[in-house]
């Protein structure tokens, strides 16, 4: 067998030399019957290996950095190579055995501890994987840096069930469920921790099928909610009762200026009715805005048609209408009868307490006064259901008279009038109420108290003979009044017999009232006559012209 050497001249090659395991038997040149390595590709010194080992003979082999043999080279310093490394070699070459050639296996040696390559990996065998003689020999294997690490195998986001694909959570089984035959390691080889984490997969895909199948049906509900209740405000009848009611009656008080939905809203608090919009379509489509404000018995669980026709109905009103001109003594009769009382139970609740019920400071300034609250009980609708108290009624009335009177400044009002004080035009308001027809009358009315007042009145001698005031002293409405009964009587409200204005109000005076109070005429009448008895009330400005009305007073009363 040849010697193989370095060359001519060159010391045989010890098995120990670190070069030995480094190089490889294929990759010298002076190897009988083989090409040279890698195909004849021209070998690359490295001056630094000369420089450690000596010199080196032209013709022998060159020494190689291992990094010529790690997985540095490649796929290009292989190509065309597969035809020279065929299996017999590659076989050969890993059963460590002589290959025909006569080249036997190759058997890496430990590295020298003093050798500066002893560290490092051998290029073949030692510490590197050998791809000779296995399906990847072929083409090499890339360096690390470039090799791509291996596709795990594509698993189903979800554990097939035993449908075949369908989800053990749909096909009843549940996130315990397990397959006995699953080979051991699967999970490891997956790297998804094995049978504990698909069941930890199972119950977690189980949970959140759960949670969308909530959470969607919640969807669906709210929707198909929100849709109907948007249907029925839009289109749908609104919910409201059937029928006339039950047994069970409420009082409804309903203030000033409320319109349909402020009624319907009261309605439907006490129970009358289902829904405020029934109530404002039923409302609308009647008489509904004839609906006065006030107190109201109606029964619970009504339909709101009928609420509304019975609003309409007087009969179903709890309310104390107080009409202008009218006198006190009548009205705390109506308060007595709505309210359910004893008559007379209003009139001592205001002779008692009227200090409390809200009147003015600058009422009740004369001591000759028969009722406090008389002119303060203000023209209007106000409740009185049963149950309510006597006061409550009062204390709404003055309160509604001192807010119409408190529109003016009758303090400078009375001066300018030459009146003392607020409450004599309260006064004057009064009796323009009880003696005018019209609202032409009233300013014409007015005029004639002012100028009979007046010092220099010398036709009355300031006497205002006025009838109503003799009539609310006798609470009548006569207007067929002897003059001996009259001459007889002198009470201070008797303006026949007593000058001046009387001490109060004999009637609660309206607005139209109070404005012509507070602007007369200024056209010099002094004297009227309502000479029909009734409604046709003449003025006159001197004595002559009031006697000529006198007369025609009498022929229409038949005198």
């Amino acid at each position: 067998m040849t010697e193989y050497g370095r060359g001519p001249g060159s010391e045989p090659w010890h098995p120990e030399d670190p070069l030995y395991g480094d190089v490889g038997w294929e990759g010298q040149q002076g190897h009988t019957g083989h090409q040279p390595a890698y195909g004849g590709q021209p070998q690359h010194q490295y001056p630094q290996q000369q420089q450690e080992y000596g010199d080196w003979n032209d013709g022998g082999p060159q020494p190689y950095d291992q990094q010529q043999y790690q997985p540095s080279y490649d796929q290009q310093q292989y190509a065309g190579q597969g035809q020279q490394y065929g299996q017999p070699n590659q076989q050969a070459y890993n059963e460590g055995g002589w290959d025909g050639t006569g080249t036997h296996a190759h058997i890496p040696y430990a590295a020298d501890p003093g050798d500066p390559y002893g560290q490092q990996a051998a290029a073949y065998g030692a510490e590197q994987p050998d791809f000779y003689g296995t399906p990847d020999a072929y083409p090499p294997p890339e360096p690390p840096a470039r090799r791509r690490a291996e596709p795990e195998a594509e698993q189903p986001d979800w554990d097939p069930g035993p449908d075949q694909g369908e989800h053990a959570f749909f096909a009843g089984g549940g996130a315990d469920d397990e397959d006995d035959d699953e080979p051991e390691g699967r999970g490891d080889r997956r790297g998804r921790g094995g049978k504990g984490a698909k069941k930890e997969k199972k119950s977690r895909n189980g949970c959140a099928c759960l949670v969308v199948l909530l959470v969607f049906g919640g969807g669906l509900g709210g929707i198909t909610y929100f849709g109907y209740q948007f249907y029925q405000n839009r289109y749908g009848a609104a919910p409201d009762y059937a029928g006339a009611g039950n047994s069970q009656t409420v009082s409804i008080e309903i203030p000033k200026g409320a319109g349909g939905v402020e009624i319907g809203r009261r309605l439907k608090d006490a129970g009358v009715v289902k829904s405020v919009d029934a109530f404002v379509s039923a409302f609308t489509s009647s008489d509904g805005d004839k609906i006065q404000a006030g107190a109201y018995i109606l029964k619970k669980e009504m339909s709101a048609e009928n609420a509304v026709e019975m609003m309409l109905d007087p009969k179903s009103q709890a309310n104390v209408v107080v009409t202008p001109g009218q006198r006190n003594i009548s009205v705390y009769k109506a308060i007595d009868t709505k309210l359910g009382l004893t008559a007379g139970t209003t009139r001592g609740v205001a002779e008692k307490d009227f200090k409390t019920l809200g009147l003015p400071d600058w009422a009740n300034a004369d001591g000759d006064i028969k009722d406090p609250l008389e002119g303060f009980l203000f023209p209007g609708t106000y409740p009185a259901a049963k149950g309510m108290k006597p006061a409550s009624v009062l204390k709404e009335m003055v309160g509604a008279a001192d807010a119409a009177y408190g529109k003016f400044d009758l303090e400078a009002k009375a001066k300018a009038l030459n009146l003392e004080d607020p409450l004599q035009v309260i006064t004057v308001a009064s009796m323009v109420q009880a003696e005018g027809k019209t609202h032409d009358d009233f300013r014409k009315m007015a005029e004639v108290i002012y100028n009979r007042l007046k010092p220099t009145n010398t036709q009355t001698n300031q006497l205002l003979q006025f009838d109503s005031t003799f009539n609310y002293l006798k609470n009548e409405s006569n207007i067929h009044i002897s003059e001996s009964e009259i001459n007889k009587n002198q009470d201070p409200y008797n303006t026949y017999t007593q000058k001046g204005l009387p001490p109060g109000p004999i009637g609660s005076p309206g607005s139209e009232a109070l404005a012509a109070a507070l602007n007369p005429t200024s056209e010099g009448w002094l004297y009227f006559v309502a000479t029909d008895g009734e409604n046709n009330t003449e003025f006159a400005k001197t004595y002559a012209e009031f006697e000529k009305l006198k007369d025609k007073f009498n022929e229409s009363a038949g005198n």
